[in-house]
């Protein structure tokens, strides 16, 4: 059996080609997207807050609330995780996240030259005929069926 086939009924409705070799540039783009990289998914916020503190000007004066203080969060199984960070850290979180982002441009990119190449392979084989394409056009191979009852009992 072959995918719940015969072989035989398979071959006959379409034949099976070597593929074609991907294009130099979808190599080029596996090649990069193979190589490891510091990247991550999320978000990077910077908060200035006001405190509670009686005499304090951030309760007045927008410009003078604490902070600036950075927040790196994202969602990790169905939970918003959230974690604050230093302005070092922030500032190597936004490449991280830069470098996600552009991965997944890549990777979208990469999935569709992976169609586009499939496209050409399906248009170089043999359509089928119309005569076919209807309903009942070919007869199938069915393998006779057991019985239902037990042959124990």
């Amino acid at each position: 059996m072959f995918f719940g086939l015969s072989y035989v009924v398979y071959s006959r409705k379409i034949r099976l080609m070597d593929h074609t070799p991907p294009p130099l540039y979808l190599r080029q783009l596996a090649a990069e997207l193979a190589e490891p990289k510091p990247m991550r998914r999320g978000s990077l916020s910077e908060r200035t807050i006001k405190c509670s503190k009686p005499g304090c000007a951030c309760a007045k004066d927008p410009k003078a609330r604490h902070g600036p203080y950075f927040s790196l969060t994202r969602g990790v199984e169905g939970k918003t995780r959230s974690r604050f960070l230093t302005p070092e850290q922030a500032a190597l979180a936004r490449q991280q996240i830069e470098a996600g982002h552009e991965f997944r441009s890549q990777l979208e990119t990469y999935w569709e030259g992976c169609e586009d190449w499939a496209d050409r392979e399906l248009d170089g084989s043999p359509r089928v005929s119309a005569r076919e394409a209807e309903k009942g056009g070919s007869k199938a191979v069915s393998q006779k069926k057991s019985s239902r009852k037990s042959k124990t009992s």
